[in-house]
């Protein structure tokens, strides 16, 4: 079997495997959100980022749920990461955007973070905050037993089943389930132009 079949089945198993339940859960709190007049803001490193800029465009204009990424303005992520450390980033963007009960904070992963390894410290303390102001949250991840996985109110976790293709799987169908969440009844109130 070739490279490109293998990654193509692994597609299909993935597609095949994929909660639809918990898909339409992560639905069903965005659209209580918006109901709430709350805030999506969402969370997401290097080809996650990407992702949140296209999720943030998606809710806000196909959904009209205000929704923002921390990533976006590369102004204040620099200046943030240069004098307060990338582990406070997120934490401290939040924080000064007043995250509050009605807010989500949503969170594209490949891993989710873990305090034990330290990895994506910075999703760990930004999670904890919305804990601790009653913001829910929702993340869509690759791994289980993640910390954003094992801490979220509603979480979508991608199945892989090679782990040597966790990471393009895994961001790639962020784009997957999330563009079906914006096409939901519950949610998509603006048609798209094709």
């Amino acid at each position: 079997m070739s490279f490109v079949d293998h990654y193509f089945d692994e597609v299909s198993f993935t597609t095949n495997n994929v909660s639809k339940t918990d898909v339409e859960t992560i639905a069903q709190y965005l659209k209580q959100v918006r109901e709430n007049d709350g805030r999506v803001f969402i969370l997401g490193v290097g080809g996650s980022a990407a992702n949140a800029s296209h999720m943030v465009n998606d809710l806000r204009k196909l959904c009209d749920v205000e929704a923002y990424s921390p990533v976006d303005n590369v102004s204040e992520l620099t200046a943030r990461v240069n004098d307060e450390g990338w582990e406070y980033f997120f934490e401290r963007w939040l924080s000064t955007s007043k995250l509050n009960e009605f807010d989500c904070v949503f969170v594209l992963s490949v891993g989710g973070g873990s305090q034990e390894r330290n990895i994506s410290v910075n999703l760990i303390k930004a999670i904890d905050l919305a804990h601790d102001v009653g913001a829910a949250v929702i993340s869509i991840v690759g791994k289980p037993d993640g910390y954003a996985a094992m801490h979220s109110d509603a979480c979508c976790v991608i199945p892989v089943s090679d782990q040597t293709l966790l990471t393009p799987i895994s961001e790639a169908f962020q784009a997957v389930v999330w563009h079906c969440i914006v096409s939901h009844p519950d949610l998509q109130i603006k048609k798209t132009t094709w």
